[in-house]
C-alpha cells in the first residue's frame, strides 16, 4: 500500500465505514427518488452557490442539556450555559423533525450539551429513526457515568450505529477537567461499553479535547483506547466560542514545542498500538469564516427546537435561526436570517457570534507529522 493510499484510509476511516453502512440501507420505492433528487438538488445549489440549502444530509437533536458532570472543557459551564434554557426534548416534537427529513437523511446524532443517556425515551426515539429507514446512521454520545450504561447500550444496540464516549485525560487529570467524575468508574463502564460494542458491532469512539491541563496525556488516551478495545481517537483543540472566561491568549498553549511534540508522540503511538485510528482536527491549513461547514450541514436543534449555529455555541438566547417545532426544519435553514448568515460566509466575514472559535481564530499549526483528519 502506497503511503498516500495509507493516508487516504487514515483520513476517512470512520466515513468510509458510516458511508459503506449507510449504502447498504437506501431508503425505497417513492423514497429512493426523493434521497437522489436531493442530493442532485444539493450539488446544484453549491454549484450556483446559492444561500439556500437543499435538505440536510446529518443533524443534531439535543435530545437534553442536563448532565450528571461539569466539565471544564464544556461550554455550559460557563455564562451562555448558565442564561440557557434547561430541559428534555418533547418526543412528539421531535418526532416531527424526523419525520421531515426521513427521506433525506444520512444520519442523525441524538447529542448535544447534555448526556444522551439520562434521556428517558432513547430507546424509543432510536426505534424510531431506524423504522423511518434503517440505514440512517445514528449516533449517541455519554461520558460513560451512567449507572449500567453497558446494559443500557447492550438494549438499544439493534437501532444504534455508533457509541461516542468522551475522554478528557487519565487518572487524576482526568477527574480535575471532568469535575464530578471518577475516573475508575469510567475505565470499568468503559470496558463493558466496548464489550456490547464488539459484541453488536457498534462503531466505539473516543473524544479527547486538548487543554493545558491535559495535552500531555493525549499518548496516555491512546494507549488506554488501545487497552481497553476502543478502535477510534479524536483530538480537538478546546474552542473558546462559547467558553467565556477564557481569552484568546488561551490558543497560545497551541503554538508551544511541548503541545506539537505530545501530538506527535500521540500519533506514534498509535501506530505502534496497530489496532487505533487517531485523527485530529484540521489545525493545519488556514483557518477563516469559510473554513466551517456548518452553515452548510450537520445541524444542531436544541432540545425545545430552536435552530442554533453550531454545536460549539449551540445557545439560542445568542443566536438562533427560529423554531422547528413552531415552523419546519427547511423553514428554519431557508429563514432570510440563515441566507443572510451564510452570505457572510461566502464574502469571509466572521460574524461577531463566531468570534474566539479556533476555526476561525486559531492560528494554522506547523506539526511534524502526518495528521489523519478527523
Amino acid at each position: 500500500m502506497t503511503k498516500f493510499a495509507r493516508m487516504s484510509y487514515k483520513l476517512n476511516h470512520r466515513r468510509f465505514r458510516k458511508i459503506f453502512n449507510r449504502l447498504k440501507s437506501l431508503p425505497g420505492g417513492i423514497n429512493l427518488f426523493k434521497y437522489l433528487f436531493n442530493k442532485v438538488h444539493a450539488a446544484w445549489l453549491k454549484t450556483v452557490k446559492s444561500t439556500r440549502v437543499a435538505y440536510p444530509s446529518s443533524i443534531m437533536l439535543e435530545v437534553t442539556n442536563h448532565c450528571n458532570l461539569a466539565c471544564i472543557t464544556c461550554p455550559r459551564e460557563y455564562a451562555y450555559g448558565d442564561a440557557m434554557a434547561k430541559g428534555t426534548i418533547d418526543i412528539a416534537a421531535m418526532y416531527k423533525v424526523i419525520d421531515e427529513v426521513a427521506p433525506y437523511i444520512d444520519s442523525i446524532g441524538l447529542t448535544g450539551l447534555g448526556e444522551t443517556l439520562l434521556y428517558k425515551k432513547l430507546e424509543e426515539t432510536l426505534k424510531y429513526i431506524k423504522a423511518r429507514n434503517k440505514g440512517i446512521q445514528t449516533f449517541i454520545s455519554t461520558n460513560a457515568h451512567i449507572p449500567n450504561a453497558d446494559v443500557y447500550i447492550e438494549r438499544i444496540a439493534p437501532y444504534l450505529d455508533t457509541v461516542q464516549i468522551s475522554i478528557d485525560g487519565v487518572n487524576k487529570i482526568y477527574e480535575t477537567v471532568r469535575a464530578k467524575s471518577d475516573y475508575r468508574v469510567f475505565i470499568e463502564t468503559t470496558r463493558k461499553i466496548a464489550a456490547v460494542c464488539k459484541k453488536h458491532g457498534l462503531a466505539l469512539m473516543f473524544n479527547f479535547v486538548a487543554i493545558k491541563e491535559n495535552y500531555t496525556q493525549m499518548k496516555d488516551v491512546v494507549e488506554i483506547a488501545a487497552e481497553l478495545g476502543v478502535t477510534d481517537v479524536n483530538i480537538t483543540p478546546v474552542n473558546l466560542a462559547g467558553i467565556t472566561a477564557w481569552d484568546l491568549k488561551y490558543y497560545e498553549l497551541f503554538y508551544s514545542d511541548s503541545f506539537k511534540l505530545e501530538v506527535k508522540q500521540a500519533f506514534e503511538a498509535a501506530r505502534r498500538s496497530g489496532t487505533v485510528h487517531l485523527t485530529m482536527w484540521d489545525v493545519k491549513t488556514k483557518n477563516e469564516f469559510k473554513k466551517c461547514h456548518l452553515p452548510w450541514n450537520h445541524f444542531y436543534i436544541s432540545w425545545d427546537g430552536w435552530m442554533t449555529p453550531c454545536c460549539a455555541k449551540p445557545f439560542p438566547k445568542e443566536l438562533n435561526f427560529g423554531n422547528v417545532f413552531q415552523t419546519s426544519l427547511m423553514q428554519c435553514l431557508n429563514s432570510k436570517e440563515y441566507r443572510a448568515f451564510r452570505r457572510l460566509w461566502f464574502k469571509n466575514i466572521t460574524p461577531d457570534f463566531c468570534s474566539k472559535c479556533h476555526v476561525v481564530d486559531l492560528k494554522p499549526l506547523d506539526l511534524d507529522v502526518d495528521i489523519a483528519y478527523n
